[in-house]
Formats: C-alpha cells, structure tokens, sequence
C-alpha cells in the first residue's frame, strides 16, 4: 500500500481540481500537484498525477471514469505507472522524449499541440518550445485556467528550514518565478519566449503550478513579471 499521504481534492473552478502530495528534490521540501480535469464527454483527465491513495481515488471517481493520464513533461511521470495501475483504460500521454526515458511505461500517443480527440473542445494545449523539459501546458477557457506543471514556482512562506533558507536564497520566496539553478534547461531562449508570448496572449485568470500555491491574484502579469528573466 502507498504509504504517501495526499492532500484533499480540492475544487479550484468548475470542472477543475487539484491534490497535492509530498515531493522533495535535493533535500528540498518542494511538494508536487495533480490537477483533475472533467471533460465535456464525462472522462476526467489526471495531468502530473500524485499517487492514487483510496482516500484520493473515491473524489476523483465520483467526478466521472478517468480515460486520461498525462505526463506533462519529463520530470512529472513518477506517479505515473500506480495512476495506470489504478485506471488500466486510461490513455497515457507523454513527450515523445518521455517514451524512450520510460520504456517501462505503455504510452498511448505523444503529447503535443495536436489535441486528443476526448479533449479537443476543452482544452487548448502549447508546447514550450526551446525547453529540455518538452513541457506542453494547457488551457482551460471555460474556466480561464492554466494547468502547468515547471513553467514557474510560487512559494509564499515554507516551514522546513532548509527549503526556506534555499528559496529566501535564491529571490523565490513571496515571488514567482522558475529557480536560478534550473534555467538550464532552455537551451533555445528566443524560441522559448515565443511559446511564452503565446501562453500569455491567453485570457487566464489563474495560474496552477505543480510546485507552490495556485496563482490567483492578477495572473497573467504575475506570470509576466515571473519570466520576465528569459
């Protein structure tokens, strides 16, 4: 049995819900969120899944049957194999790059900006192109959402000692922006502000992160200001 305790599901917009779980990086209390999205056909979709525990299965089955699970990068597939364990007809998605990572894995087809048929007229989906991460964030225009996963990270406060003095170190704590250390990873930075310029052009009022607090307050120039190091 999973011993990994997650948070409630909790319902952030209409058809949209997150749980987070315990993650930590490098020693770093960081966490990771799993969004559920209910799609117009009835399936829900699990983007960056958490692990799956009873407590967390009953909510998310009583929204509707789960015919998707997404892997939105390369880092947010650890939870992936217990998410398809739990709902085996699920459609797994992923980067093509994530497919050979985890051969160990059943992917169904490659995540991009060609939209599932299942999730065609909900979501709207760009690829941050110039990124090792292949991250594909989505749009949810029925409830002006933007479901991300490394895009930035949001820490107001933190408790664990070393991951407070890391992101008081590093201008994170109370600002919202994508770690120093972690910049790397976009190698083509031209063609990244391009896919960023697209996501901003979206009218989204809030912005979910995997790591950190939901951003609500005056999001897209938040988001703005958040990256505007690249």
């Amino acid at each position: 049995m999973n011993q990994i305790k997650t948070s409630e599901l909790e319902k952030i917009a209409e058809d949209i819900w997150v749980s987070k779980a315990p993650h930590s990086f490098l020693g770093l209390h960081v966490d990771t969120r799993m969004t559920v999205i209910r799609l117009s056909s009835g399936k829900v979709l699990l983007h960056s899944p958490v692990p799956i525990t009873p407590e967390l299965r009953a909510p998310i089955d009583a929204i509707g049957p789960v015919g998707h699970i997404v892997c939105p990068n390369l880092f947010h597939h650890v939870y992936a194999q217990q998410a398809l364990t739990t709902y085996p007809d699920a459609r797994l998605h992923g980067p093509a790059k994530l497919h050979r990572k985890r051969r160990d894995l059943h992917f169904d087809a490659v995540l991009s900006e060609e939209p599932d048929p299942d999730w065609r007229s909900d979501l709207v989906s760009i690829t941050i192109v110039g990124s090792m991460l292949r991250e594909t964030v989505f749009y949810h225009p029925a409830s002006k959402t933007l479901i991300t996963s490394d895009l930035v990270e949001n820490f107001k406060a933190h408790s664990h000692w070393l991951t407070r003095g890391y992101l008081k170190l590093n201008g994170m704590l109370g600002n919202v922006t994508w770690p120093p250390m972690m910049r790397v990873v976009y190698t083509n930075r031209r063609a990244a502000r391009e896919s960023i310029a697209r996501i901003l052009a979206l009218p989204f009022e809030r912005v979910v992160v995997a790591h950190g607090d939901v951003i609500t307050d005056n999001a897209r120039e938040t988001l703005r200001k958040g990256l505007e190091w690249l």
